[in-house]
């Protein structure tokens, strides 16, 4: 059976915008949870969409680079008004939260140095270790489960994103690439062919463009555009990548304000990726932050609408499955060495290890917990411990 919608739509346009904007504002507890409330509210409750397309965008989605719940919201809104569908359902979902975290932005920079924010983040920076922990945890058990190709190229990403500090874009395309010559050799390695050519050609193409010397702005764009074209599956892929540009290669923030970025989006709702907004911020005011949210979520919109109307018929070919699940092998492995590479700046004393070790055990024993309310109790704790450390530090 297709699964090509026929049917005229029961909906219109401008109630999938709604839906998006609501979701975007009120949709927490990231990408996973994200996914899970767009099914039950536009497939199960009302009807707007089939399971099949569903599915299909899902699948779209989670093999092809970019935040998982942004594709998958671009895609629902391809589904039956294509192109300008996707595009305004896109804009609608990421909007709510980017207008947050520029508030957020504001905010932080003109009150960042006060005592109660440093002792806020004090306490949420512990908290998003522990999340990032979780994240890991889960991804890692889903993604891998007893294949030993796939747990190598998940070690070696892992080990060089400790080593390095920085996620090195290109060994997910090699991930990915070693997994489908293992599991689904294709032909051309007998007789020569050069199907696999465009593959190989993003990690070049992105090395090329990184070259220009571009004033400050333009250096945002490049750099952001490159870490949209990399996130694989969960928006928390993002992390070590940027954490490698942002803090590592750029200096454009210390470790510290990176941390406080990442916690930013575990607070707003809608795609955790949003906090390149706020870090944008931070680097060149609202100019910088929206260069580097259209940087970053243009690559997910363009690898979301250019292969939708190819996907039903290549996506289910053992190669390609091969190729995505290399990928998502070599993504978890990076998140994973984050959560190492983030713990050394936030773990600073036993309040925080106590306090990145209860969060890790809540989520793991409250599964239905959602990040923003730890994040919020993680602040709150601070608020109170950070004093007394501090003082006991004097």
């Amino acid at each position: 059976m297709s699964t090509t919608t026929v049917a005229a739509p029961c909906y219109t346009l401008g109630q999938l915008v709604l839906y998006m904007l609501r979701l975007g504002a009120f949709g927490f507890g990231g990408p996973v949870a994200l996914v899970g409330y767009m099914h039950r509210d536009l497939v199960e409750r009302r009807g707007w969409i089939t399971e099949s397309d569903y599915r299909e965008g899902l699948a779209l989605a989670q093999m092809m680079p970019g935040p998982l719940a942004t594709q998958l919201g671009i895609y629902m809104g391809y589904v039956h008004y294509r192109l300008v569908g996707a595009t305004l359902a896109g804009f609608a979902f990421v909007l709510p939260s980017f207008l947050m975290v520029l508030g957020l932005g504001w905010a932080y920079a003109h009150f960042g140095g006060l005592s109660w924010m440093q002792a806020a983040f004090y306490g949420v920076g512990a908290a998003v270790v522990g999340i990032i922990a979780m994240s890991a945890y889960k991804l890692t058990t889903r993604a891998l489960a007893k294949n030993r190709l796939l747990w190598a190229i998940y070690l070696t990403l892992a080990a060089v994103t400790v080593i390095t500090e920085s996620e090195i874009a290109w060994l997910f395309i090699a991930g990915g690439l070693v997994n489908w010559f293992v599991v689904a050799p294709p032909k051309w390695l007998s007789n020569g062919g050069l199907n696999a050519a465009a593959a190989t050609q993003v990690p070049v193409a992105s090395g090329v463009l990184g070259s220009f010397d571009w004033p400050l702005l333009g250096q945002i764009g490049l750099f952001f555009t490159k870490a949209g074209a990399f996130v694989f599956g969960s928006g928390l892929a993002i992390v070590p990548f940027l954490y490698g540009g942002v803090v590592t290669e750029h200096h454009w923030l210390n470790d510290k304000q990176f941390v406080d970025a990442v916690a930013v989006a575990m607070i707003t709702p809608g795609p955790v990726v949003i906090t390149v907004g706020f870090i944008g911020y931070l680097i060149a005011g609202s100019a910088g932050a929206c260069v580097a949210a259209l940087g970053t979520f243009l690559p997910c919109y363009l690898f979301t609408v250019l292969p939708a109307p190819y996907f039903k018929k290549y996506g289910k070919l053992p190669a390609v499955k091969a190729f995505v699940d290399g990928i998502t092998a070599a993504a978890v492995g990076a998140i994973t060495g984050s959560v190492i590479v983030i713990a050394r700046r936030s773990i600073v004393d036993w309040p925080t290890i106590l306090l990145a070790l209860a969060t890790a055990l809540l989520l793991w024993r409250f599964k239905k917990l959602q990040e923003p309310v730890v994040v919020i109790a993680a602040a709150l704790i601070g608020l109170v411990v950070y004093p007394l450390v501090h003082a006991h530090a004097l």
